[in-house]
């Protein structure tokens, strides 16, 4: 087997068996005593000189989205698990953080994880790492399904709107375990100190983290489990899939209802991590905002078919020239420096996804027209737009909609220094800084970097001119 590389995570010393549930509170009341060395890292620039035109072809990485959910579930397999395709992103490597902290065996092999559970000896993962990443908090169903019990901090990642938990503890709830929030940690276990058992949940909105996080404890519950008003995203799709290769039976999955038989042991098994959607649909409108021709695989078409037909209505031209490989233009010759504005609504898929709300609204900028967008999933997706009316762009804000002022009427896109506060959001900003005449220098790169693998080496392969600038140490 080939030498690792990126990183190689061994686990941490831990307790040699599960805490047991009358151990937890004492233990959520106690100081951490470990001592951690506290790493400074660089803080990047992107240097993005423009307006660019792109042209030629580029790859998309594996979902972010599909994997981590798939790494939380190894943890209900005994054995190891083998997944292909993961991007090397900051979120992908936390999470095999974690799953080391419980004591799994991480092994990474370029964009290849190895996850071996046999070793797991704690219910309690590390909590800085949980803190970090919103995904991180996917394990607490896993580990109560398997082992019992679970002590998981409250999850981080990016500041785009409130996001909480209740679904997760009243879906675990209804599965038979006893749930507690102490000091920043969600404590659970089984109520019957066994495992849980199978019942019914529906969901007040279709949560896609609360859906893969019950359908994953459902997976070892005792009995039959329906879940209700689940969330039909691709990702949830992924995880039944590698969940049923790995023994489970779920059923349902992509529609509004899951229906799950309890098995009592699941084994580790292989997938491959399909095209990350989001990044296909980013480098799409990169092609537009800069009036291009370019090409993009893998992609599975049907998942973009609402941003296939929001930019084809404002008049770029997309072929389908295999089953996984689009052709984006949106060049003069196709109309395209007089692309029209039009609406926008983010909505559960297969509604327009909120990851792209950002970056949609940086090619509206661009366009002919006045186009509203309502964001109707995160209650604070909103916060690029301050950064983007320092490039020129000229949008109105009220509560959860913006209404995008196109090019003739006054959205003129000029350099300027812009500092990202989100992944989806900084990355509105790389569309506008390539569109934008001069140069545009966007700091908080690590949040972009959270979700695109990659992103300068492709688009400087494309034929952009985008730097990284990294600060000299102090």
């Amino acid at each position: 087997m080939a030498s690792c590389s990126s990183f190689n995570l061994s686990p941490s010393p831990k307790p040699t068996k599960p805490l047991p549930h009358s151990l937890l509170k004492p233990l959520i009341h106690e100081p951490e005593t470990e001592s951690r060395t506290q790493i400074q890292t660089p803080y990047p620039k992107l240097i993005i000189t423009g307006p660019s035109k792109l042209s030629g072809h580029v790859p998309i990485s594996g979902s972010k989205n599909s994997a981590l959910p798939i790494l939380a579930a190894t943890l209900c397999c005994s054995g190891t698990s083998k997944i292909h395709n993961v991007p090397n992103l900051f979120d992908t490597r936390t999470m095999a953080s974690v799953l080391a902290s419980l004591g799994a065996k991480v092994e990474v092999f370029n964009n290849e994880m190895l996850v071996n559970t046999d070793g797991v000896d704690s219910v309690e993962p590390n909590s800085d790492d949980i803190r970090k990443i919103r995904g991180g908090f996917f394990v607490i169903g896993p580990l109560v399904a398997r082992f019992g019990e679970a002590v998981v901090a409250l999850p981080g990642g990016c500041n785009i709107g409130t996001r909480p938990v209740d679904l997760y503890i009243r879906g675990l709830q209804a599965l038979g375990a006893v749930v507690d929030l102490r000091d920043g940690k969600v404590q659970a276990y089984a109520a019957n100190g066994r495992g849980l058992v199978g019942g019914s949940f529906q969901l007040d909105y279709a949560s896609v983290g609360a859906t893969e996080t019950l359908m994953m404890a459902a997976c070892m519950a005792d009995g039959m489990t329906v879940l209700s008003n689940v969330a039909r995203e691709p990702e949830v799709v992924d995880l039944a899939r590698f969940l049923n290769n790995s023994g489970a039976c779920v059923e349902g999955a992509g529609s509004k209802q899951l229906v799950i038989k309890g098995k009592p042991l699941l084994h580790g098994s292989e997938c491959v991590i399909a095209a990350d959607r989001i990044e296909a649909g980013t480098f799409m409108l990169a092609a537009a905002i800069t009036r291009s021709c370019i090409s993009i695989s893998p992609v599975i078409p049907c998942q973009m078919s609402c941003l296939i037909h929001k930019l084809s209505a404002a008049g770029c031209k997309i072929r389908q020239y295999s089953h996984d490989t689009l052709e984006v233009s949106a060049v003069s010759r196709w109309g395209g420096e007089n692309l029209q504005s039009f609406e926008v609504k983010t909505g559960p898929y297969p509604g327009f996804p909120t990851d792209l709300q950002p970056q949609i609204m940086a090619l509206l900028t661009t366009c002919n027209g006045l186009s509203p967008v309502e964001e109707s999933v995160f209650d604070k997706r909103m916060g690029h737009v301050s950064e983007l009316l320092k490039l020129g762009a000229k949008i109105q804000v009220c509560a959860s909609t913006a209404l995008v002022f196109g090019k003739d009427n006054g959205s003129v896109l000029s350099g300027s220094s812009l500092v990202a506060s989100d992944i989806r959001g900084g990355m509105s900003l790389v569309l506008a800084g390539l569109a934008a005449e001069g140069t545009t220098d966007i700091s908080g790169v690590a949040h972009i970097d959270r979700g695109y693998e990659n992103l300068d080496m492709k688009l400087h392969s494309l034929g952009a001119d985008v730097k990284r600038l990294m600060p000299l140490a102090s």
